[in-house]
């Protein structure tokens, strides 16, 4: 994978946008379609199978949530169809540094960004970026836990 396309994944803070329950093009929107197919018609079963194990008492709302990663809203932080719930000034930062990632501005890290432990995160990630390249750290990242 080259470096454009890791770019077009990765938001400007170094999340992996890519891998996130809302991202339109992504693994968890393609799997919860997939499974939406596949119990296509289990309600009825649901219902059944609720006297003996109540845990399918809650199978509508289940169903609702899956449909809801079904959908997969968001084009990424690159995009103009930006869905996440953080408030991020570093899309906009980024584009006035003229950099892809905070990390590669002068001014990184900046006081703009993020509180607390996401703040840390974003520093972690974005140190880590710098260390070892941005597609190494793509594929890094690729192996660990999104959440």
């Amino acid at each position: 994978m080259d470096k454009s396309e890791v770019i077009s994944k990765l938001s400007f803070c170094g999340l992996d946008c890519s891998r996130c329950a809302d991202y339109e093009n992504g693994e968890i929107r393609s799997l919860s379609l997939n499974l939406s197919e596949l119990l296509n018609g289990y309600e009825r079963l649901a219902k059944m199978k609720a006297d003996n194990a109540p845990i399918f008492r809650g199978y509508p709302e289940f169903v609702n949530i899956l449909g809801h990663f079904a959908k997969g809203t968001c084009g990424g932080c690159r995009s103009d169809n930006v869905q996440c719930p953080l408030e991020c000034h570093a899309k906009t930062c980024c584009k006035e540094h003229n950099v892809d990632f905070c990390f590669e501005c002068n001014e990184f890290p900046c006081d703009k960004q993020f509180q607390g432990k996401l703040r840390e995160r974003w520093i972690y990630l974005n140190n880590r970026m710098k260390e070892i390249g941005v597609e190494n750290y793509f594929i890094e990242q690729s192996k660990m836990p999104r959440y």
